[in-house]
């Protein structure tokens, strides 16, 4: 077994283009001269079971399972069975086993690009849920949020699936649709959500500016941690410094983590030289501070940007730059995942990521299953968490369900007021739908809602949802640093 050398503080083989499965190597499984009626010996102190009594007991239900089941037995599964069941009973959804291919699409989640929907999923209380869509991606262009549980993937429950499992069910090639039925808290019902996978690129940093009131502000977005996303941020940053900003915003909202020592370069780029930017608690309790080497501190003022999709190693960046730089935190809580995992290799290619130790902050707080608070607590508008419209029936006057309250939801954001977002399709309902179709291409001036409004619908909301007028929480910090500026 080699250690690859991977600190991951991701949602590990979460990326909605992972798989499942894999073997493990140099385990034994079997000597000769064992008796099948044989049974391992207990510690008779504790009670317990001691490491090669342990093994003797595996290797004798190894045995027994090839020998006398009833039908023909492919021992590669017996040994992946026994890797992923020593893993289950750890109750940890970040400790994962991948297969070669698995890993192989794990290293893609953090290259340049890949294939799937584009989204970052986890295990909650034995349940498939988004943690983020990637921005522009698929998921987010079909509506998915944060917290959305799949609970079935093309018509097939995901009950009883393993994380890697329905993931290797939802990721496939370009071009290929999946079907995703979504339990949403908002939502009364399920519904369903056709999704048509994509490429998706993976540039980690983007950047530009701003400019409000005479001021210019600096924004860097950090899509996720990968290998070069350290170096991406610097040179970003360099370019936005040669243009002489007046304060610097970054924003980590939506994004799923990825590389420690990505997080921690970052870091030194922004923290005054000295300030703790992570500690790492090891199972024996030592802890380790990783302190920033920045020279110079930084003279205009910053700001982070997070939501209920930051995890990992955004959670990690957002805790430094309050709690050892000082900056405010604008936004909403974090998602909260406070491990990080060391990634294994094995021999045949296949790779295990097992958590190793916590994260904690700069003052030494954990953050696990709680995530990070804003400084200043800022909240979309009711639109931006309105679920999807799925219309398999045209939806009409004295209709009242979910998905009529979502349709009002969306054209009451869209500026058609429709009176009422409780579900009921009363008649000013009708009109607004009606306006909104005589002012769309393409559309039937009808006052119901068929498959075709409801396409349109949800398209002329993303758009305004990607505007930068209709961001509430980075009109908030915009305004808060040109104030700190002024």
């Amino acid at each position: 077994m080699n250690v690859s050398g991977k600190w991951l503080v991701i949602l590990a083989s979460a990326v909605i283009i992972a798989g499942s499965g894999g073997v493990i190597a140099g385990v034994s499984i079997g000597e000769e001269g064992q008796g099948q009626n044989a049974a391992p010996q207990m510690d008779e102190e504790n009670g317990e079971t001691s490491s090669e009594e342990g093994w003797e007991k595996v290797h004798q239900a190894h045995d027994l399972i090839v020998e006398q089941y009833i039908d023909d037995v492919d021992e590669s599964t017996l040994y992946e069975g026994a890797i992923e069941g020593m893993l289950d009973e750890l109750g940890d959804p970040y400790s994962v086993y991948m297969d070669q291919e698995m890993a192989g699409q794990f290293e893609e989640s953090l290259d340049s690009e890949f294939e799937g929907i584009g989204a970052e999923v986890n295990m909650v209380n034995e349940n498939v849920t988004i943690v983020s869509p990637i921005q522009g991606s698929p998921a987010e262009e079909a509506g998915l949020m944060p917290d959305d549980q799949i609970l079935e993937i093309d018509g097939n429950s995901t009950e009883g699936q393993s994380l890697n499992e329905a993931v290797m069910d939802i990721r496939g090639e370009e071009g290929t649709s999946v079907t995703l039925t979504i339990e949403r808290p908002s939502a009364s019902e399920p519904f369903e959500v056709d999704v048509e996978r994509d490429a998706i690129p993976m540039e980690t940093v983007e950047s530009r500016t701003i400019d409000r009131d005479g001021e210019t502000i600096g924004l860097l977005e950090i899509i996720s941690f990968s290998a070069e996303t350290a170096q991406e941020f610097e040179d970003e940053l360099n370019g936005l410094e040669s243009e002489g900003i007046d304060g610097l915003l970054i924003d980590v909202r939506d994004n799923p983590g990825g590389y420690l020592n990505s997080v921690q370069d970052i870091g030194s780029l922004l923290l005054p030289e000295g300030e703790t930017i992570v500690q790492i608690e090891q199972p024996d309790g030592e802890v380790i501070a990783t302190p920033s080497t920045l020279e110079e501190e930084k003279e205009y003022p910053m700001a982070m940007l997070i939501n209920q999709g930051s995890a990992s190693a955004s959670e990690i960046l957002a805790a430094a730059l309050n709690e050892a730089g000082d900056y405010d935190l604008i936004g909403e809580t974090t998602f909260g995942k406070g491990t990080v995992q060391q990634g294994y290799q094995f021999e045949d290619g296949s790779e295990m990521n097992l958590s190793m130790s916590r994260w904690l902050t700069s003052d030494g707080n954990n953050i696990h299953e709680e995530g990070v608070e804003p400084t200043i607590e800022e909240s979309q508008p009711d639109y931006f968490y309105t679920a999807a419209l799925a219309v398999d029936e045209t939806l009409t006057f004295d209709d009242n369900n979910d998905q009529v309250g979502n349709a009002q939801h969306i054209l009451d954001g869209l500026g058609y007021d429709p009176g009422r977002t409780d579900g009921y399709f009363d008649e000013q309902t009708e009109e607004a739908v009606a306006a909104f179709q005589q002012e769309t291409d393409d559309l039937e001036e009808s006052g119901g809602i068929d498959e075709e409004t409801a396409q349109h619908l949800h398209s002329a909301i993303v758009d305004e949802i990607r505007d930068d007028e209709n961001d509430r929480q980075l009109d908030t910090a915009i305004g808060y640093l040109v104030s700190e500026v002024s």
